[in-house]
């Protein structure tokens, strides 16, 4: 929990790893560049003083993401999106096994979600269904640009997508977490459009489609598409860091987001540890969009504790203690918003 000027905040960082990025691990030259590219976005938006040496950051473990998220970083809970890379990194780059344990050990505090590949096809789907039963997944991580084989990107809406989203559906698997975002190299630009987000969530309402990095660089495409779209919401990694480097290129996203898709579509995520959560959340909690920006309204403080935890909560159906969930008022008589109750 976080606390500032009497206000108390129930956080939730929708979007957090354990990679190994270590030369040990790379499969080739593609590899390296990623890493490398993790680690240009690391240092070029944080402040000076949370900046890691480049060997810590290509491998970190279990103990240091505990310990930053969790004690140092105000984060009641946090949820693992997991990221696979198979042609780039000899045990896949997201640790899977290791964060999976990690929640395990601590499901009070820790969600994992897996992620799939549907070019693996019928073999891929089995997989799925014994990964399903073993993790026990509310959500999956899915990155539309990595490359498998000769492929070097897929669409939401190609048959076997369709064929594994489907699946989902039979398994209770209901939030679908997707990068749309800015690319990495080696990764192809516009593997990541959004476009398809817009034709899966019109044909599977019974998923939640969580665009993370909010389409950035496309963010405009992605207002439209989530607007009319109730099972869309975006992840604010990626976008969030520029609370920093770039206060007003962070106020126009917001203040975007704001005002087409509304505060209770919108998640809060470090990234971890491409960010650390502690420094983004005072940031965040102290951020007003500035005055001259005239065509967004301020940034309230309840927007606020949805956007940090709450939002994320309602779709996990994580607890949340009763003196940190909002009052609303149904007709003359007050209720409380509690964890859950969004499906």
């Amino acid at each position: 929990m976080y606390e500032k000027d009497g206000e108390k905040y129930f956080v939730v960082d929708a979007h957090v790893h354990i990679w190994d990025g270590r030369a040990s691990n790379l499969k080739n030259v593609h590899g390296k560049q990623f890493i490398d590219c993790f680690y240009d976005y690391h240092k070029n938006l944080s402040p000076e003083e949370v900046v890691w040496d480049y060997d810590t950051y290509t491998y970190y473990g279990g103990q240091r993401l505990m310990k930053d998220l969790f004690e140092d970083g105000y984060v009641d809970h946090a949820i693992f999106q997991a990221t696979l890379l198979s042609d780039f990194y000899k045990t896949g780059f997201g640790q899977t096994e290791e964060a999976f344990g990690l929640a395990q050990e601590h499901p009070d505090k820790l969600t994992y979600n897996h992620a799939y590949d549907p070019r693996n096809g019928e073999a891929g789907l089995e997989q799925l269904r014994r990964d399903a039963e073993r993790m026990n997944l509310k959500g999956v991580k899915l990155y539309t640009a990595e490359w498998h084989g000769d492929s070097r990107g897929y669409k939401l809406d190609d048959p076997w997508s369709r064929r594994y989203l489907e699946e989902c559906l039979k398994l209770g698997i209901k939030n679908i977490h997707v990068h749309k975002g800015p690319t990495i190299r080696p990764l192809d630009r516009d593997a990541f459009d959004v476009a398809d987000i817009d034709k899966v969530a019109t044909d599977y309402l019974d998923l939640n489609f969580v665009v993370e990095h909010v389409g950035l660089p496309r963010l405009e495409d992605f207002c439209w598409i989530a607007t009319q779209e109730s099972n869309v919401y975006g992840g604010l990694a990626v976008a969030i860091p520029f609370i920093h480097t770039r206060p007003r290129y962070f106020a126009q996203i917001i203040g975007e987001l704001l005002y087409w898709i509304g505060e209770d579509k919108i998640f809060f995520a470090s990234d971890y540890a491409l960010w650390t959560p502690k420094w983004l959340i005072e940031k965040f909690v102290d951020f007003q969009i500035p005055a001259d920006l005239t065509e967004y309204a301020p940034i309230t403080t309840e927007q606020k504790k949805k956007i940090l935890g709450l939002n994320a909560a309602a779709m996990y159906g994580i607890d949340v203690p009763e003196e940190l969930r909002l009052p609303t008022v149904a007709g003359d008589a007050p209720v409380e918003v509690a964890a859950g109750a969004r499906s």
